[in-house]
């Protein structure tokens, strides 16, 4: 889940004691008039969970009221990463001396908790990392333990950060305190800035909550940003099945994101594109009429996988959902099944005499023969 720079501040920096800047969220220009007119020389901020929106001109300053109500007209309705601007953060401007940047995430080789701290400040991490390897300080963390103040000084050792060193190790420890806290994938600030008067802010924030976390952060979560949605995908949503919908052109109806996330990779790996995402493991068999609609309603699709593997769930109560679901809707498509696990000669045999199509041995031959069909 991810949240947007105001509520990244609001819920997760605030209350860890790294400090920011005042603001005020809008979502008019009049408000962001009245904002400008209270705080003073200002920075408007479009408010979308995506990067790079200084770059799309999502970022303006403004001396005073009516610059920031011109800003504002200009900001809110623009699309920025897939996200409309709905709201403005009306920020006061700051007296920048150096920028830095600094995160927490996990690190998915060594499979533990990860502090970054880099002077190069205002720059995406991947532009830092290609550009200069060696600006880039990093502090692996046992899961169990907590930073300890020496080590993150150490990893600053050499940068020359003279009196603000003290200030910026402080804030790291906060930063990975609330990281852990909040169950969080990252959260990252960048930039954070030494202003001209010696104190350290954090001037942006990027949260991502795991998702499978969700439920033990409820307060948290009522701040995450919505996911824009196609009409197919609400109409999952609404449903109880997590469909994303892709610009392929090969249908997947799989049991389990691992397998269907398999399923797509093999798919490209032969070529294809895959029109979505979309599995019916555990209860999810049951909608197998919704979910075959669901793919089929996508007008890109022009062939379908359906792979089954049943280790605990039958194979052949899946296909029994499926079949009665084909014989209502009666697509069109080719259909390429490939089925194996508990009840797979029960499967098998249903879909050979319901639909008198014979299921693959191999899942790679049924996704070749599918990739073949779509084009």
């Amino acid at each position: 889940m991810n949240f947007e720079e105001h509520a990244a501040k609001l819920l997760v920096l605030n209350p860890a004691g790294i400090p920011t800047l005042r603001g005020t969220l809008c979502t008019t220009a009049t408000e962001a008039e009245a904002a400008a007119a209270n705080i003073g020389p200002c920075v408007l901020k479009a408010q979308v969970p995506a990067g790079k929106r200084g770059k799309a001109g999502g970022i303006k300053l403004a001396r005073t009221p009516q610059e920031a109500r011109n800003a504002a007209e200009k900001i809110l309705g623009m699309t920025i990463g897939g996200y409309e601007v709905e709201r403005l953060l009306v920020e006061q401007q700051a007296r920048i001396a150096r920028e830095f940047y600094a995160a927490v995430l996990h690190d998915v080789v060594a499979r533990r908790p990860l502090i970054l701290f880099s002077t190069e400040g205002g720059m995406d991490i991947e532009e830092i990392a290609a550009e200069k390897p060696d600006a880039i300080r990093r502090l692996l963390l046992d899961i169990d333990g907590k930073p300890k103040t020496a080590d993150i000084a150490g990893m600053l050792k050499g940068l020359g950060l003279g009196s603000a060193e003290a200030h910026i190790v402080q804030i790291l420890d906060r930063l990975y305190t609330a990281y852990r806290a909040h169950d969080g994938e990252l959260l990252e600030i960048n930039p954070l800035a030494l202003l001209d008067d010696g104190g350290v802010v954090a001037l942006d924030c990027k949260f991502v909550l795991d998702d499978a976390a969700v439920y033990r952060q409820p307060e948290v979560a009522k701040g995450g940003a919505a996911v824009p949605m196609t009409a197919l995908e609400r109409r999952g949503a609404e449903a109880g099945l997590k469909l994303i919908q892709l610009d392929g052109n090969v249908g997947v109806l799989a049991n389990g994101a691992g397998l269907t996330m398999t399923t797509m990779d093999v798919i490209q790996h032969y070529g294809g594109r895959p029109a979505n995402f979309l599995e019916i493991g555990g209860e999810a068999y049951t909608k197998s009429e919704i979910a075959l609609d669901l793919v089929l309603s996508n007008p890109g699709v022009k062939s379908l996988v359906i792979n089954f593997c049943g280790a605990f769930a039958r194979t052949d109560v899946m296909a029994e959902g499926v079949v009665r679901a084909w014989h209502k809707l009666a697509p069109r498509v080719p259909v390429f099944f490939s089925i194996h696990g508990t009840g797979e000669k029960e499967a098998v045999a249903l879909v050979r005499n319901e639909l008198g199509i014979e299921p693959y041995d191999f899942m790679e031959d049924a996704i070749q023969a599918a990739v073949k069909a779509a084009q």
